[in-house]
């Protein structure tokens, strides 16, 4: 069984960042930017400007998420941050008609990205992740956590689509399902 252990994303783990977005999926042309961007900027930028836009809020407190590694090897990310500094969340119809809370109240945070290098897939790298990116949060004042994620028992959904992490992942972590913002996507949430 591969140890794996998490840490937050910091300055002086900069080069495990990259490397765990590099592995598979859209991670490394994204940099995890498509939450913190409108529709328009996100297109107009180059992926090395939203490496730059990453790098930013790597170097900053708090940190915009966690990276997990299997045997000391950087193999995932998840970003967790303040729902208001993900500014594509209070753009989209589906999330602001579905949440209860406030879309400018900071305490409320939210997990919205995960990727996994596709050589450590099946090991439970976003449930790993998911448990100190809840403890994240709540030490940097999280009242409640959102997510966004995909309903896996509704049928096939492709490897890239699941960013968002699966529901069972997130129910398993103590989540519950406040709304359904479209088929196979629910709203899930945990007060702190």
């Amino acid at each position: 069984m591969p140890a794996i252990t998490t840490q937050p994303a910091t300055a002086e783990r900069w080069d495990d960042v990259q490397h765990a977005l590099s592995g598979g999926g859209d991670g490394r042309s994204c940099q995890c930017a498509w939450f913190t961007l409108t529709n328009a900027e996100f297109d107009r930028i180059s992926a090395d400007e939203r490496r730059d836009l990453l790098r930013g809020e790597v170097e900053t407190a708090p940190p915009p998420g966690l990276i997990a590694y299997v045997d000391g090897d950087a193999a995932g990310w998840v970003r967790v941050s303040p729902r208001t500094a993900q500014r594509r969340i209070a753009r989209t119809r589906a999330i602001v008609t579905s949440t209860p809370e406030p879309l400018d109240d900071d305490s409320v945070w939210a997990i919205t990205c995960f990727v996994v290098r596709k050589e450590y897939r099946g090991l439970g790298l976003n449930a790993a992740l998911l448990r100190p990116a809840i403890e994240l949060a709540r030490r940097h004042g999280a009242r409640v956590i959102e997510a966004y994620p995909v309903d896996t028992s509704t049928g096939h959904v492709r490897p890239n689509d699941l960013y968002h992490g699966a529901l069972s992942t997130f129910l398993a972590a103590g989540f519950t399902e406040t709304a359904v913002t479209k088929p196979g996507r629910p709203l899930v949430a945990l007060e702190l």
